[in-house]
């Protein structure tokens, strides 16, 4: 009854954002990973918990200590991150969080109890959002895993292969890219979300 899917792979941007960690993280020992996921029971959070998790386990040294659902809000993504370091303080050296808004929110709880974001913790979140690349050219976020919602081009390239009679793929991955804080200004003019 379809032809075809077309949408985010939310298992590869988890893995996209573990290997960036993975390839970037510059600190020796044991790494301290907190975890804000995204809405309990959603397909963005499951995936792109299992994807984080799939990468990291590569390296033992990496470790989640504290995950909880910061409901893909900024406010609840603030409160969730303020727990966090009261319970485990300065042993933290990741946050990684399902969306760019939690994100946001619990930069505003580390800058709060006196830390550095981006310095004392590494932040890597999704989407690639504006105001991610905002956080980013401010020096407050290390990197954003895009999650695109612009399928237009892509969309109309497989209407026009389906109209010619070429095969198209039962799934079709919508094309993401991998946005560190480097690049952030360079690529903030082009953003249309």
């Amino acid at each position: 009854l379809w032809v075809s899917f077309m949408g985010s792979d939310f298992v590869e941007e988890g893995r996209k954002s573990g290997r960036w960690l993975l390839e970037n993280y510059k600190g020796q020992g044991d790494v301290n990973i907190v975890e804000l996921q995204g809405t309990v029971g959603s397909a963005p959070a499951i995936d792109r918990k299992k994807g984080f998790e799939e990468i990291i386990k590569a390296q033992p040294r990496f470790k989640i200590i504290r995950s909880q659902t910061g409901d893909f809000t900024r406010a609840k993504g603030k409160e969730v991150m303020e727990a966090f370091l009261k319970a485990e303080g300065k042993k933290i050296n990741v946050l990684y969080a399902h969306n760019d808004d939690m994100a946001i929110g619990a930069i505003q709880a580390i800058e709060e109890a006196g830390l550095t974001p981006a310095k004392d913790i590494t932040i890597i979140s999704i989407d690639a959002v504006k105001g991610a690349f905002e956080a980013m050219i401010a020096g407050k976020l290390n990197v954003s895993v895009e999650c695109s919602p612009l399928l237009g081009p892509q969309l109309m390239s497989a209407v026009k292969d389906i109209k010619a009679g070429k095969p198209v793929q039962k799934r079709i991955v919508t094309e993401e890219g991998i946005f560190p804080m480097e690049l952030a200004a360079k690529e903030f003019p082009k953003r249309k979300y």
